[in-house]
Formats: C-alpha cells, structure tokens, sequence
C-alpha cells in the first residue's frame, strides 16, 4: 500500500449563516466526527468573515490533529447566489456583493473549496444523509429568517438557467399582501419565516390581542427564537398559536403548490421554524398540501421533516465537496 493510501482522509463542510458559522469534519464515509460553531460577525467585512471561517475550521482539524495533507476539500453552504467559479454575487445579509469566497478560502487553507447556496447544500445533505439518495426527485424547503428551498430533479441537484432556482420565499401567495424587501407583495417568505410570524405576532400585540411574548421580550420579538414560540404557545398563548397555525397552513399552500409544478417523491420540511414546532406545523401542512395538490395527486407524495437540524447544511456541503473531487457533475 502506498503512503497515499495508507494516508487517513477528512472532508470538512461549513454551514456559512448571518449570524453563525458552522463547521463540521468528516470522514472518508462522510461520518460526522466533530463540530466548531463561533459567531460570524458580518459587520466586520467580507475579509474579517474569511478569517473566521478559516479560524472556525482550523480549529477543528486541530482539535482532531488533522494535517493539511489530510483534508481532501471544504464544501461551504452560502446564502445568496453563487457563481460557477465560486464568487458569492450577492448576499443580503451578509452585505456581500461579487466576493471571491472561494480564491481567499482557498489562499488560506491551501485545499479545495466547493461552495454552493446554503439550501441547496440543505437539500443534498438531506438527500444523501436521511434519504440514502433513494427518490427520483426531492424538494427540501427550510423556514429560518428567510424562506428557501434547494431542488434534487432526476437525482442531481438543480439550480436553474441563471443559477436562482429554489427562491419558494419569493413565490406570491397573496398578490394583495404586504411588499416584501424584494420588491413584489404577499410573498410566502411575509407569511412563514421565523420574522415574519414575530412581525405578525407584533402586529396582532398592538391590536389589542394578549401574548405572553410582549413579557418575555419586553416588547423586544426581534431578539427572541423559533422555541420561545413553542415555549408560549405550550402555555396557552392563543395569539401565537393563530399566527403559527397559520404559517403552516401557508407552507402548505407553498408545498403543494410545489408538488403541482414538480411532482416530486418527497417533500422535507427543516430549518429552524420547522426544527421548534414539527409536531404543531407538520400536520397542518400536509393536511393542507393534500387538500391544494392536483386532483389524483394528493397521495403520490410524502411529505416529512428533516431530523438532521443544523447538520444538514454541514453534511451537504461535505457531500459537496467528496462528489466534486471524484468528478461527478451535479
């Protein structure tokens, strides 16, 4: 056996987010072993988040004493959208617009970097990890801060013509409704994201409606999590309750509208909304799903929520980064 393979291999994933960074080492099985998770800092710049994303990950192959020579590849799962050749175009929450991601990781790290919007990382790590790759074609739609899917059509991951496929947050669900920052009005995103049902919840609180929220926060939603939801709503908070309720009827509209242009196996449900209050939404919407899919439709489909949590997009980006390397095409 040669010193190259007798050599044990690691691929690393990162789980690059506006408030965190996440990053996961794993083995030549795609095992997770390990995580490190510090705060992204994106007020510091696009230079200072390289740092410490290379921080983040340096300091987990040292706490498991992985060499350079070691590390095959570092998948990473960014917001936004992403060029072929690795340049983030823009990320809202990060304020980045046409950054190099991948020449200054790769200056830093000295292995190759694959990166890939963060749900479309989601998706394939769902797919691969609980899925074992098995449907046709999959749909992974995740409800955090904002409202984003990633799509695996034919078993390969798509992205689209322009490379902005999976934007179900942007999908107009009430031509009528609120105007959402991108620019158009009723977006699913105003209806079902962790801000948007705290904005709602806010709204409905200076209506006069009572919330044990308005207590816990000290008029403060922003600062408070998906939990704190379920946490009031397990002590009867019924104001909360009608806004959730209604968030999962919305995404159920969303799912089968997906499964109405898509007709996919399977349709998983994750991110942080969906991690906190599963058994109150996960019924709603699929009770909803079937009750909108296309007559004859409504039992071709599964619908089910992902178990993975935060590890999805850390797994995902591995998964990114081992296929790449062997030279499959996504």
């Amino acid at each position: 056996m040669s010193e190259e393979q007798s050599i044990e291999h690691y691929y690393l994933g990162v789980d690059l987010g506006g408030a965190k960074i996440l990053a996961g080492v794993f083995g030549e099985d795609l095992k997770l072993l390990g995580k490190n998770k510090i705060r992204t800092k994106p007020e510091r710049g696009f230079e200072e988040v390289v740092q410490r994303i290379a921080r983040c990950v340096l300091e987990l192959v040292d706490d498991f004493d992985i060499k350079t020579e070691q590390m095959r590849g570092l998948g990473i799962g960014a917001p936004g959208s992403i060029a072929p050749d690795g340049d983030v175009i823009f990320a809202g929450n990060l304020k980045w617009e046409n950054v190099p991601l991948k020449k200054k990781l790769e200056e830093r790290l000295k292995i190759p970097v694959f990166i890939e919007n963060d749900c479309n990382i989601a998706a394939l790590g769902i797919y691969h990890k609980e899925l074992k790759g098995v449907p046709e074609n999959m749909v992974g739609i995740f409800l955090g801060t904002g409202v984003g899917a990633g799509l695996i059509l034919n078993r390969q991951l798509y992205r689209g013509s322009h490379l902005t496929a999976g934007e179900i947050g942007h999908t107009v669900l009430d031509v009528n409704g609120e105007k959402c920052n991108c620019g158009n009005r009723g977006c699913f995103e105003l209806f079902a994201s962790r801000s948007a049902i705290f904005r709602r919840i806010g709204k409905a609180i200076q209506e006069g409606e009572k919330s044990l929220l308005a207590t816990m926060s000290d008029g403060k939603l922003e600062d408070l999590r998906s939990g704190d939801l379920l946490k009031a709503m397990n002590r009867g908070d019924q104001c909360v309750a009608k806004v959730v309720d209604e968030a999962a009827e919305y995404t159920g509209i969303a799912v089968a509208n997906v499964v109405n242009l898509l007709n996919p196996d399977v349709i998983v449900l994750g991110g942080g909304i969906i991690d906190a209050l599963e058994e109150r939404m996960m019924p709603i919407i699929e009770r909803v799903a079937r009750e909108h899919a296309f007559p004859g439709t409504e039992n071709s489909f599964k619908v089910q929520s992902s178990k993975l949590g935060d590890d999805a997009g850390i797994t995902g980006a591995a998964v990114l980064a081992k296929q790449k390397l062997e030279g499959r095409v996504f």
